[in-house]
């Protein structure tokens, strides 16, 4: 955290105005920071749609990470990405370059603004892991007409974001948490956040801990969500059910978040860059404005943030400066309105809504080595060829047994997207033309060799396309693969 030259008083932000209506909002939280006093002083900086115009892909220019680098704090507005074209995501970018690790979403309902839930007091948090599983973005067309994505979950990432879930309970006083996976179908992706959490909530005797199928969790937070306190998960589900969680309290205007690494600590709203309100002063800045107190309280400045938290209550119990999203655009209050009706109730306390107690977060200290997880035994037992042909699995599985045949791997099965073909199971498999080939030592008790891999691989490649390989390995007598869907 760095001070600006000649006000080492105050304490030095990279701002990031962002795309359509980020820079009003940001703007807006701005000018409530500054009327509180907290002494916070502002480097601007870009990043986003205007980046991407000047032909720099990662949306990020050098300048801009220079001064993250330098202030370690981020204010950004939301920032536009191509969707289903051209670059990567200049916000994903943003928290992997500085392993800001853990997404933190409160959830609470506000006064005010009526929803179906109102009255039932949801106060939750959903902490996502923020830089692996599917986010990696590793991504192949692996025949003509099928796509792989690459589903990462880290050992040492499930431990982060998980040991950040219950710092952060800690740290709002909050007593329970669910971890949220899909485990049941992914054992190995999934399961790796289940075990960590399992592993990790021992250390934390004092706050419940419990695991939640994820689609369980999205309908138990649409039946009954004043239930859940802190939800842990990972960051494909973490993204979806955090805007659900959103939605029952208002939307994403009401949405605020915080990217949380041990380096660096990013604050954002949830909702997108919404171009088509930009510039027309109507848009609710609420979610930018509790993620700048989110941030005052990453700095210290606790009493701010609490200030900024109160005058929010009170400009929505009061009731004359709620926004079109509230009360409908043709007659909400303007962004500007509603930012001044703030900085006029700074200073003020509602009766009948509490802002909560706020300790220092303490954050997570991981090993940092690579290599976070040893094995002290491992054998590699088979290797999975994945084939593109357009041959039925019975007429491809008698070749490639004929090609293995005098090698020391035999075929075991094929499987088509999952689903074991072959041997014939009976089971009515509409096919494309990807195939995962199983191959298996003949000698159990033989550590497979590369030189055999290779040599399998180029007796295929003789005959077949083969576009991808993966090795069928042991650690510590347990199997660090799954089986297709029939296979025994």
């Amino acid at each position: 955290m760095s001070t600006p030259p000649g006000h080492p008083e105050k304490k030095l932000v990279t701002l990031i105005p962002g795309d359509g209506v980020g820079p009003e909002c940001v703007r807006a939280a701005q000018r409530i920071i500054e009327a509180t006093g907290a002494p916070v002083a502002w480097e601007e900086h870009q990043a986003g749609a205007s980046v991407f115009r000047q032909g720099i892909a990662s949306g990020v220019p050098r300048e801009t990470i220079e001064s993250i680098r330098e202030t370690r704090v981020v204010l950004k507005g939301p920032l536009e990405t191509p969707v289903g074209f051209g670059e990567k995501s200049a916000n994903v970018t943003l928290r992997k370059l500085f392993e800001t690790y853990g997404n933190v979403r409160p959830v609470r309902e506000l006064p005010g603004v009526p929803t179906p839930y109102s009255g039932r007091g949801i106060d939750l948090v959903v902490v996502r892991e923020n830089v692996e599983d599917l986010y990696a973005g590793i991504e192949h067309m692996q025949t003509p007409g099928v796509a792989q994505c690459l589903k990462l979950i880290s050992s040492k990432g499930c431990e982060k974001v998980v040991r950040l879930a219950f710092e952060f309970a800690l740290a709002e006083g909050r007593k329970r948490i669910h971890c949220a996976t899909k485990s049941n179908i992914m054992k190995l992706t999934e399961g790796a956040l289940k075990r960590g959490f399992e592993q990790v909530s021992r250390e934390y005797p004092g706050i419940e801990a419990h695991h939640i199928i994820i689609d369980n969790c999205a309908h138990q937070l649409v039946k009954k969500p004043e239930q859940f306190d802190v939800i842990v998960t990972t960051n494909m589900n973490g993204d979806i059910i955090s805007d659900l969680a959103s939605a029952l309290v208002g939307g994403l205007g009401f949405a605020p978040s915080a990217n949380l690494g041990n380096e660096v600590a990013i604050f954002e709203a949830v909702h997108g860059s919404a171009p088509k309100y930009a510039g027309k002063n109507v848009i609710n800045p609420t979610a930018v404005v509790l993620s700048a107190a989110m941030m005052l309280r990453h700095l210290g400045e606790f009493d701010a943030a609490a200030t900024i938290e109160h005058a929010i209550l009170v400009t929505f119990e009061d009731g004359e400066a709620r926004t079109g999203d509230v009360v409908g655009y043709d007659k909400g209050a303007s962004t500007t309105a509603f930012t001044e009706a703030v900085i006029a109730n700074l200073g003020r306390k509602s009766e009948r809504h509490q802002v909560r107690g706020y300790k220092p977060l303490k954050l997570p200290k991981v090993n940092p080595a690579a290599d976070f997880v040893k094995a002290k035994d491992r054998r590699v037992v088979g290797v999975d060829v994945f084939v593109e042909s357009s041959l039925s699995s019975e007429a491809l599985g008698k070749g490639l047994e004929r090609l293995a045949a005098e090698t020391p791997v035999k075929l075991k099965m094929i499987s088509n997207r999952g689903t074991k073909v072959y041997p014939a199971t009976g089971a009515i498999t509409d096919c494309v033309d990807h195939w995962r080939c199983r191959f298996i030592r003949r000698d159990a008790s033989a550590d497979l060799a590369d030189a055999t891999l290779l040599d399998l691989l180029q007796r295929i490649a003789a005959r077949y396309r083969w576009m991808h390989v993966e090795k069928l390995q042991e650690f510590d007598g347990a199997s660090g693969f799954t089986m297709a869907q029939g296979e025994d």
